[in-house]
């Protein structure tokens, strides 16, 4: 569907409580979004700046709930087999939809079958991050002290894109000697950087820009998209260090069971997209520094999106003999 009118149909849907409330869907409870991981990461700082707004645009209270675990497979599960009723949906995402089937030798769900991918939400840039007083100021310095006596990374789990990254820099890099440390999530990752019990983390950089400024406490060393980005000017790209291999974004939508009905699905879609036209759901994502989907992905589209990311960096799982237990 052309964007143009899709927002056109979802500011109707926004400006209209009643149009929200009409038929049989919502109208008997509360709809659930699960997000697979602990709070206070990149797809639980969206998913909360989006939901106040979803609210008011379908008449009908949206809660978060939080199913971390097993790099997001769990919360994942939870959804596939919930009831495709549009009162349960998943915050689709690079780790549990993109990457675990390279990971997970027996994932209990089917990434792209067993949903009705909605609609592609934003991506964010991944860094690689150190503490600013860690006396490392460059990849390069990086790099050097990874050869030299090894260096420690944190991400949210086995088989995120922050482990599947660094595992492409220890080799791309030649000689580097990078040992991955996993967390349930990005916040507990991030604890343990502060606190010096690892030297570095490869994260989405979703709400971290205000540590990464001057004199904050992270020092962004690379960032992972193709180009730099303008909320970090200076920082340069994996690629123009040669590590362009790296290069990915972090990425959220949202999904349903499979089998949801067609009308529900475009319902929660066409909210979803006003409210990302939403000027200060804009500017909230700004200062977070994600990016939402232009144009958007809707449906198949999306679907095909999932499947070209799972099949690059499932690639790369397999080939790096990343197994979760």
């Amino acid at each position: 569907m052309h964007r143009r009118h899709l927002l056109a149909l979802a500011a109707a849907t926004l400006a209209s409580p009643a149009l929200a409330q009409s038929g049989a869907w919502p109208g008997r409870q509360q709809v659930r979004i699960v997000i697979p991981f602990p709070p206070g990461g990149f797809a639980d700082s969206v998913t909360r700046v989006m939901v106040p707004a979803m609210t008011e645009a379908m008449g009908q209270t949206v809660v978060v709930e939080n199913r971390p675990g097993a790099g997001g497979t769990i919360g994942a599960d939870v959804v596939a087999k919930a009831a495709p009723d549009g009162y349960t949906l998943a915050v689709s995402h690079a780790s549990p939809h993109g990457i675990a089937p390279g990971v997970y030798p027996q994932l209990p769900y089917d990434p792209v079958s067993d949903f009705a991918h909605l609609t592609l939400i934003c991506e964010t840039p991944t860094a690689l991050m150190v503490q600013r007083s860690s006396g490392i100021a460059t990849a390069q310095d990086y790099l050097a002290r990874a050869r030299a006596t090894g260096i420690r990374f944190g991400t949210s789990g086995i088989g995120s894109i922050g482990h599947l990254q660094g595992e492409v820099l220890a080799r791309e890099a030649g000689g580097a000697k990078l040992e991955h440390v996993p967390y349930r999530g990005t916040a507990p990752a991030l604890q343990d950087l502060l606190a010096g019990a690892i030297e570095s983390i490869f994260e989405p950089i979703a709400g971290l820009v205000p540590q990464m400024r001057e004199g904050g406490p992270l020092r962004p060393l690379a960032v992972s998209t193709p180009r730099r980005i303008a909320v970090l000017p200076d920082v340069p790209t994996l690629a123009e260090l040669g590590l362009g291999e790296a290069t990915a974004t972090a990425w959220m939508g949202f999904s349903a069971p499979k089998s949801l009905p067609p009308a529900i699905g475009a319902r929660i879609t066409e909210v979803a997209q006003a409210v990302l036209g939403r000027p200060e759901v804009r500017a909230r994502m700004e200062e977070l520094a994600v990016f939402p989907a232009e144009p958007p992905l809707t449906g198949p589209a999306y679907a095909n999106f999932i499947e070209t990311y799972m099949r690059k960096w499932t690639g790369v799982a397999r080939g790096a003999n990343i197994v979760a237990s």
